[in-house]
């Protein structure tokens, strides 16, 4: 059973770029990304230095007792509005069951109580079930569908799009956390 302890997010670094661009060009994780070509080292390093330039970290990496294994990214921030979008993945195909739910229970908690968001939003390709039901499983509810919304491999495809508000996730904390880390099982 993992421990709330085992786990932690950092913002991404300069010793982390050779992992998560391998992360970034595994076909596991271009499955479900809007980019879906392999991304250059160029291209990698120049996102990085875009990345790395905000004062609020914009990319987490997730990690299990110290050693990589996910991303949180938080972009389009809105601090007007309260709003801002998120992506997240499991890079390590290894890594111990339940890892994907313990890595949504942080990154929504630095988004919601961190970076002070009202509004995070995310989107799914409507083909990829695991994440369409990774954000209910998070409280997420679903605000609609843009139609032949993303060119993927030549086809138009569809985008579900997701939202959760500070006050939901404040309500729900505490039973997501249990269910993470309390009781040894996974949501």
């Amino acid at each position: 059973m993992s421990r709330r302890e085992d786990y932690s997010l950092r913002p991404l670094a300069e010793e982390d770029l050779e992992r998560v661009l391998a992360w970034r060009n595994s076909e596991r994780i271009r499955a479900g990304m809007y980019t879906d070509h392999v991304i250059s080292p160029e291209e990698h390093r120049a996102w990085f230095e875009r990345v790395r330039g905000e004062k609020r970290p914009p990319v987490m990496v997730f990690e299990h007792r110290g050693n990589p294994i996910g991303i949180v990214s938080i972009s389009n921030r809105d601090d007007r509005n309260g709003r801002s979008y998120w992506g997240f993945y499991i890079g390590e195909a290894a890594a111990p069951r339940g890892s994907g739910t313990a890595m949504g229970f942080f990154g929504l908690e630095y988004i919601f109580e961190t970076l002070n968001v009202r509004k995070l939003i995310g989107e799914a390709f409507s083909f990829n079930e695991a994440s369409i039901r990774f954000h209910k499983k998070l409280g997420f509810s679903e605000e609609g569908r843009f139609a032949k919304h993303v060119l993927k491999k030549g086809l138009y495809e569809d985008v579900v799009s997701f939202a959760l508000f500070r006050e939901d996730w404040l309500r729900r904390k505490k039973d997501l956390e249990e269910a993470c880390f309390g009781r040894g099982e996974a949501l």
